[in-house]
């Protein structure tokens, strides 16, 4: 039996929150028939767990290099 498959690639944008902070994370999501799929990438997951962490500490120099980064404001209804 012979591994044919194709995996393709495509990015799209995965939105972490934490605190009152917000980040726009560009990743590339790999797509392959079977299996667990779609994925991130070791180094992506690896990517969102550093702004994830840069957040929760209010690093947001750190978290900045990696997407962009918003500030959330509570709307009184």
């Amino acid at each position: 039996m012979s591994d044919t498959s194709k995996a393709t690639t495509r990015t799209t944008t995965k939105l972490i929150h934490e605190g009152k902070y917000a980040a726009e994370v560009p990743v590339e999501l790999i797509e392959e028939e079977g299996g667990w799929s779609p994925y991130l990438s070791v180094e992506d997951a690896t990517k969102l767990d550093a702004v994830r962490k840069a957040l929760r500490q209010g690093d947001l120099v750190t978290a900045a290099k990696y997407g962009r980064l918003y500030e959330l404001t509570p709307v009184s209804a």
